[in-house]
C-alpha cells in the first residue's frame, strides 16, 4: 500500500468522522437552535438533522416541557398598609425557541422580578382581608399580566398560584383570636337554636297529647250519653209495649185502680220521707181491707 493510499483512506477517516460528529439528534419534547456564521438559521424540531461543519453550530437546547419556576416570598403592602411576605409559583412552558433565545437575557430572572412586580401592584390596590380571601382573583389577573408580557419572549404562562401569604405575627395572633371568637359565637348560636327547636317539638308533643285527651273525653261522653239514650228509649219503649199489652187486654177499672196502687207501693220503697195519696187509690186501699175483713 502505497502513501497515497494512505492519505485517501486518512482523508476518508476524517470525513466520516467529522460527518458523525456533525450529526445530531433532537429528542422529544425539545428544539435545537441552529446558528450559521453566528447568525440564526433554523429550529430543528424532533428527529435527525446533519449541520455543516465549522459553519453551523447548535446555539441552544430548548426544552418544551411545561416548567415550573418557584420564586422566594416578596415583600408586599396592602392597601391598608401591612406588610406581607408572598410566594409565588409560575407554570410556564417554551412555545418559540427562537423568541427565547434571542428575546430576552436570563428570562427566568426576567419573569421573576416582573411577577414581584405585578404582585405589589395588585396586592396595593388591596385590604388584608380581601388579599387573604382573593387568591383566584390575583391568581387569574398575575397570569393575565405575565402571559401578555412574555409572549414577545416565546414564554406562555399557564398558570400562577401563591403559595404562601404570611402576614406579620401580631396579626397572625389577631387573626387567630377573631377565628376562635367567630367558632364560639357560632357554636352559641348552634346551641340556642337546637333549644329552641327542642322547646317547639316539646311544646308541640303537650299540644298534640292535650288533644287527643280531649278527644278522648270527647269521644266518652258521647258513648255514656248515647248508651242512656238507648237505656231511655228501651225503657220508654218497655212501658209503651206494657201500655199497650194493658189495652189489649181491656182491663176494668178496679184493674187498672190496682195497677196504680202496685205502681204506688214500688215507688214508697224508696227514700222518700212523705208520700201524698190520691183520693182514688185511697178509696182502692179501702175496698182491699175490706176484702181482707171479709174473708176472716
Amino acid at each position: 500500500m502505497g502513501p497515497g493510499t494512505i492519505a485517501i483512506l486518512i482523508l476518508v477517516a476524517l470525513v466520516v468522522f467529522v460527518l458523525v460528529r456533525n450529526i445530531r439528534i433532537v429528542p422529544q419534547a425539545q428544539a435545537y437552535v441552529v446558528t450559521r456564521l453566528g447568525a440564526y438559521k433554523t429550529t430543528w424540531d424532533v428527529g435527525l438533522h446533519l449541520k455543516t461543519p465549522f459553519i453551523e453550530r447548535v446555539e441552544k437546547r430548548v426544552s418544551l416541557k411545561e416548567q415550573v419556576a418557584d420564586f422566594p416570598p416578596q415583600p408586599v403592602i396592602t392597601k391598608d398598609n401591612v406588610t406581607m411576605q408572598i410566594d409565588t409559583v409560575v407554570y410556564f412552558q417554551i412555545t418559540d425557541p427562537k423568541l427565547y433565545t434571542y428575546g430576552i437575557e436570563r428570562p427566568i430572572l426576567a419573569i421573576e422580578n416582573l411577577s414581584a412586580t405585578t404582585l405589589r401592584n395588585l396586592i396595593g390596590d388591596l385590604e388584608l382581608d380581601q388579599c387573604l380571601t382573593s387568591r383566584d382573583i390575583i391568581n387569574t389577573k398575575m397570569r393575565q399580566i405575565l402571559d401578555e408580557a412574555t409572549d414577545p419572549w416565546g414564554i406562555k404562562v399557564n398558570r400562577v398560584e401563591l403559595k404562601n401569604i404570611l402576614p406579620p405575627r401580631e396579626i397572625q395572633s389577631a387573626m387567630e383570636k377573631q377565628m376562635k371568637a367567630e367558632r364560639e359565637r357560632r357554636e352559641a348560636i348552634l346551641r340556642a337554636e337546637g333549644e329552641k327547636r327542642s322547646a317547639i317539638l316539646e311544646a308541640e308533643g303537650e299540644k298534640e297529647s292535650a288533644i287527643l285527651r280531649a278527644d278522648a273525653k270527647k269521644q266518652q261522653k258521647i258513648l255514656e250519653a248515647e248508651g242512656e239514650a238507648e237505656a231511655i228509649l228501651a225503657v220508654q219503649r218497655a212501658t209503651a209495649e206494657g201500655i199497650r199489652l194493658i189495652n189489649e187486654a181491656n182491663p176494668t177499672d178496679a184493674v187498672l185502680k190496682l195497677r196504680s196502687l202496685e205502681a204506688f207501693a214500688a215507688a214508697a220503697n224508696g227514700q222518700a220521707t212523705k208520700i201524698i195519696i190520691p183520693s182514688e187509690i185511697q178509696g182502692i186501699a179501702g175496698l182491699a181491707s175490706g176484702i181482707i175483713e171479709s174473708a176472716k
